[in-house]
């Protein structure tokens, strides 16, 4: 398991850092198309509308593990052949390429989605999600640097490279994890459906708002500063990375549901101080800053998200793809109005207005959507817990601290209880009134959860708590 979350990781990081150095905003598309003459604002836009669409259909197309690794190996060789195009010169292939890239490099994340969730433990997808986040930038932040201060090729090369690279470790995930029909009675229930359906909408909409402020970023707030090249270039995502370096550092049980009120509270200042500052090195330390302190802050927040909504569907892919997919439109949606604000030759201060309009839309936003939360999550990090019991010392159970420890949901605490009572897999099903390949099922959650693998191993586990 240890080593096939590994695979997982490194495979989607390299891929991950190809797409943030070419396709999506990348310093070095965007080097190659200024010294041609294709239509740059045409070309960014072309890509994140069919990244999108990429994400987001994925779910409905891939249904199985083996098929999600098929498909992220072909999308391998789809984004590489079709960065080759760029070595010509400018014709309309480039578009058509720019269509294939961004729609299979959407397919490609969005798959991961199965990945994400049988090699990582529920309780380690917030790490997870930051160390991908964290790898992909800095492969980011090491071949910008290089496209802009030595080669615009040998950035290409490098990021190239990255997609080569990263296919041996999607070679080795495993895909012997489909899901049985046991699995399914689970998954498929309605009640499960339903109890998720809700707080997955509100966590959708939340991620479109708050990221129109990303859009906005890209196309008005970071042209402003291009003029202090050296800075935009070293510096830009660092403090992005440094955010996700802290949360996740932070100790099992930390809650970071505060996080995201300083969060906004920082990206709301940063827009105040590009709005009444000038474009100096130090107006632009402080508002780069907080800006993407912030939206660090956010991303690990609705990633780690969505790795636990996962274990709620069968379609890890549909999950992962319209949950992502989501943050895409936003950023569309920003750069949209952040052009049509530029076309007008709007003023600092009115795109830092729309700006805090979105800011206080998401203050308004939050209190409801950590409520949707709380009542389908009971251990999240970036979960607020409304309420509280409050027990004295005397009255805590220790099986009751094993099961908070790590984070067992009611129904894996129910066959936890049973297991110590003398029950066999049989007599919980009998109890409980499910199949006893559900109780398989959640068994073999509780073992991801625990990091062991057989019952064995929990039982002694167990005994060892309660002694």
């Amino acid at each position: 398991m240890a080593q096939q979350q590994k695979f997982s990781i490194v495979s989607i990081s390299l891929f991950a850092g190809w797409l943030l150095t070419f396709l999506f905003e990348g310093e070095v598309l965007h080097h190659i198309i200024y010294a041609s003459e294709a239509k740059g604002e045409l070309v960014g836009q072309l890509a994140i509308a069919l990244h999108f669409a990429g994400l987001f259909s994925c779910g409905f197309l891939i249904k199985r593990t083996s098929s999600a690794k098929m498909v992220m190996l072909a999308g391998i060789v789809v984004c590489f052949a079709g960065s080759l195009i760029f070595l010509m010169p400018y014709s309309i292939l480039w578009y058509l390429s720019i269509v294939a890239m961004a729609y299979y490099s959407g397919l490609v994340i969005a798959s991961w989605g199965y990945f994400f969730k049988w090699s990582t433990p529920r309780n380690r997808r917030l790490q997870t999600a930051a160390d991908v986040l964290i790898f992909a930038n800095l492969l980011m932040i090491i071949i910008n640097v290089i496209t802009n201060h030595f080669s615009v090729y040998l950035g290409y090369g490098l990021s190239s490279a990255l997609l080569l690279l990263s296919i041996p470790f999607i070679y080795r995930l495993e895909t012997e994890v489909d899901i049985d029909q046991s699995e399914s009675e689970v998954l498929e229930n309605p009640v499960v459906k339903d109890t998720m359906m809700k707080p997955f909408a509100y966590l959708c909409l939340f991620i479109v708002i708050i990221t129109i402020n990303s859009g906005i970023m890209y196309q008005v707030v970071r042209p402003a500063f291009s003029h202090l090249q050296l800075l935009t270039t070293y510096y830009w995502a660092v403090p992005y990375v440094l955010a996700l370096i802290i949360l996740r550092s932070l100790p099992r049980g930390f809650n970071r549901a505060y996080a995201l009120y300083v969060a906004l509270a920082m990206m709301g200042v940063s827009y105040l101080l590009f709005m009444a500052m000038d474009t100096t090195v130090t107006t632009y330390l402080m508002v780069n800053t907080l800006m993407l302190g912030a939206f660090g802050v956010f991303d690990l927040f609705w990633w780690s998200l969505i790795g636990d909504f996962l274990d709620s569907s069968k379609e890890a892919a549909k999950v992962m793809g319209i949950g992502l997919s989501m943050n895409v439109l936003g950023i569309l949606l920003g750069g949209m109005a952040g052009s049509l604000m530029n076309t007008a030759a709007r003023q600092p201060h009115e795109v830092s207005l729309i700006a805090l309009g979105v800011v206080f839309v998401v203050i308004v936003m939050m209190p409801v959507l950590n409520s949707q939360l709380n009542r389908f999550f009971e251990d999240h990090a970036f979960v607020m817990k409304l309420a509280r019991e409050i027990e004295s010392d005397e009255s805590i159970d220790p099986l009751e601290t094993f099961k908070n420890t790590y984070q067992l949901t009611e129904r894996e605490g129910e066959i936890i209880d049973l297991l110590v009572q003398g029950y066999t897999y049989k007599g919980i099903s009998e109890k409980l009134v499910v199949s006893e390949n559900t109780i398989k099922f959640h068994s073999r959650n509780i073992y991801q959860k625990l990091q062991i693998n057989n019952k064995m191993e929990l039982i002694k586990l167990i005994n060892q708590q309660l002694k």
